[in-house]
């Protein structure tokens, strides 16, 4: 076999070169569209941050670690500290709830606010009305009342000739929880023997027949309107 002439080993070299050429013109190349994508990337995200307002203050706030109901009193393992948006928090936050008994549920997650509790601030839910504590016989009649409720409140008794309605369009204001009766440990929690007091938010008006008409008989009529 003979040996390539000088003429054939230049033009091998010369296609070898080519190719090799061609090679690094196609890497280059790639390379050269991956950095423009990373670039424009880069570029976008600037012009996303540029444009984005930056993060507003956060205030820290107690909420309800799981769903609690009306009546139950706050213990500190039922609550979690949380941050939020201070345009978020809620007025009326109480800061220090541990204690306070709730006069309506609290979802998982919800802050704990003054007119969620029994105590001063619950009255401020019910503008035009006072709140009446009030004791109803009917221990069971009166468990199946939530905060919330419309209800018309009837008295019977030696000192009514007839049946009356001695408030019409109250609301349940709170479900207060009241220790079992002691006599066995089978009482329900907020009911006892002589009855079921619930917190009435009532006119004015009413306040006065309500306080006077307990010394007979109480029963309630829930409204659907």
């Amino acid at each position: 076999m003979s040996s390539p002439s000088p003429v054939e080993l230049v033009t091998r070299g010369r296609s070898a070169a080519a190719r090799l050429r061609r090679v690094l013109r196609r890497t280059i190349l790639a390379r050269r569209r991956s950095l423009a994508a990373v670039l424009a990337g880069i570029a976008v995200l600037g012009v996303l941050r540029a444009v984005s307002p930056p993060p507003g203050p956060t205030a820290e706030v107690q909420v309800a670690r799981r769903d609690l109901t009306a009546g139950a009193v706050i213990e500190r393992g039922d609550l979690e500290r949380v941050r939020v948006p201070v345009a978020l928090v809620p007025d009326g936050l109480v800061a220090a709830p541990v204690g306070s008994v709730l006069a309506a549920p609290l979802r998982r997650g919800e802050p704990v606010t003054d007119v969620r509790l029994v105590g001063p601030g619950l009255a401020a839910g019910f503008p035009g009305r006072v709140l009446v504590p009030v004791r109803f016989p009917d221990a069971a009649a009166a468990d199946l009342l939530r905060p919330g409720d419309v209800i018309d409140v009837m008295a019977t008794g030696s000192r009514s000739a007839a049946p009356g309605i001695v408030a019409a369009g109250a609301t349940v204001a709170a479900v207060p929880a009241e220790p079992s009766s002691g006599v066995g440990g089978d009482a329900s929690v907020g009911s006892t023997a002589s009855g079921r007091l619930l917190l009435l938010a009532v006119h004015p008006q009413d306040a006065v027949d309500v306080a006077v008409s307990q010394v007979g008989q109480l029963l309630t009529y829930l409204r659907s309107d």
